[in-house]
């Protein structure tokens, strides 16, 4: 599969934010995603061997949009939010959305979509509509679900046992998870890897997730819905 750059976005320090898509262009696309909290290594290293597999592969059910890392500023700096200290998974215009701040790493932002990180990625979804989310995180290993796709989260849980959750257990006002299934129609799987800390090294990470993440991007989970 072929993939090509897209007109890129700009963080807040002014950092280049790459995305690219598939060759063959589509009415929507299947959005792999990572690095949205920059002190998450892990999905962003499981991203990349997932990016580089895809470019070997002929035949996909679907079209894709591939984010490397959003929070480019985040990850140069190693911290979960971006420049402006805001977490982007709680910037969205959520009718959750809250200008509360619970705890510093959740700040919201001054107002929805404020970020720059955040308004590209909502221009990407307009200009390329999404109608299947996956977005890697690295916390303690669930697969949480938000839209039609508890099946799709149970598909790739038998491949490596992880907990199948709708509900992380804590309020997530101006999330993703929130926000694309209501906008755009589109499920979203928020994948939490397991982190370093936890004794397991990136290349681990990959090997105990490559089969059942594979599988998934070739199975008619991530197909458009006619």
């Amino acid at each position: 599969m072929n993939f090509l750059e897209v007109k890129p976005g700009t963080s807040v320090e002014g950092d280049t934010i790459k995305a690219y898509r598939s060759e063959k262009k589509a009415p929507t696309y299947t959005y792999i995603m990572a690095g949205v909290h920059g002190d998450e290594v892990e999905g962003v290293y499981v991203l990349d061997e997932l990016f580089k597999w895809l470019q070997s592969v002929d035949e996909t059910p679907c079209s894709y949009i591939i984010i490397p890392i959003l929070n480019v500023d985040g990850y140069r700096a190693g911290t979960r939010v971006n420049s402006h200290g805001v977490d982007l998974n709680r910037n969205y215009p959520t009718d959750s959305w809250t200008s509360d701040v619970r705890e510093p790493k959740y700040h919201p932002g001054s107002a929805p979509l404020s970020e720059p990180e955040n308004k590209f990625l909502d221009k990407l979804f307009n200009k390329y509509p999404p109608h299947f989310i996956l977005t890697l995180h690295s916390w303690k290993p669930i697969v949480n679900f938000n839209g039609d796709c508890e099946e799709a989260a149970e598909f790739i849980a038998k491949y490596n046992g992880y907990k199948v959750a709708g509900d992380i257990g804590y309020p997530t006002p101006g999330s993703l998870g929130e926000y694309a299934p209501t906008k755009f129609n589109s499920p979203v799987i928020t994948f939490e890897c397991p982190v370093l800390a936890e004794g397991k090294n990136l290349k681990e990470i990959w090997e105990e997730n490559e089969e059942g993440l594979k599988n998934f991007l070739l199975s008619p989970y991530v197909a458009p819905k006619n």
